[in-house]
């Protein structure tokens, strides 16, 4: 009888230590379905986090270029009251400031080489021999009318169309580039 009992007790034991195993990988499976649970929500909220922070980066960017072009706008409201030679410089520099904000700064780099050249981003520069006018030395200069009644003396409408005629008819302000070092005009 003590041979029968050993058995009992041994298969009792191998019993025991089986599901003792089986209990132990079911703890470590279920262990390692929540740490992937948990670095999964980990990796989730550090990305919506990204999200969030580029979005906000974005509208900041956004929101900064529309208050320096506001504040360009101003200042070219308010540099009509000032000396010739003065209202000169200040609306060159507000002119670049609405272009700035206007566009892309590499498409600004190529807008700005072509303005500079063409008219020394003087809003009122007229070519005495042909009459082209304006920022972008439209010709004839009506067709700033285009982009607003106040061509004569606004640069942003100027450059509003210059944007639109160089993005038109070259593709961008930077293949008008290509082509001004090319031809000298564009």
């Amino acid at each position: 009888m003590s041979t029968g009992i050993t058995h009992q007790a041994d298969a009792q034991t191998a019993a025991y230590d089986e599901a003792q195993r089986v209990q132990a990988e079911e703890a470590a499976r279920v262990k390692a379905e929540r740490d992937a649970a948990e670095k999964a929500a980990a990796e989730k909220a550090a990305a919506e986090k990204a999200a969030a922070d580029k979005a906000a980066a974005d509208k900041a960017a956004a929101d900064k270029a529309e208050a320096d072009r506001k504040a360009a706008e101003e200042r070219a409201a308010r540099s009509d009251n000032r000396g010739a030679v003065e209202k000169v410089s200040a609306s060159a520099a507000d002119a670049q400031a609405i272009a700035k904000s206007m566009m892309s700064a590499s498409a600004y780099t190529c807008f700005s080489n072509i303005v500079t050249k063409e008219s020394g981003w003087r809003v009122d520069a007229t070519n005495k021999s042909s009459g082209a006018y304006g920022l972008m030395q439209a010709l004839p200069a009506s067709k700033y009318a285009s982009a607003g009644s106040d061509w004569r003396t606004n640069p942003a409408t100027q450059i509003k169309w210059g944007l639109s005629y160089m993005n038109e008819r070259y593709g961008s302000p930077c293949q008008a580039w290509t082509f001004w070092q090319s031809h000298n005009w564009y």
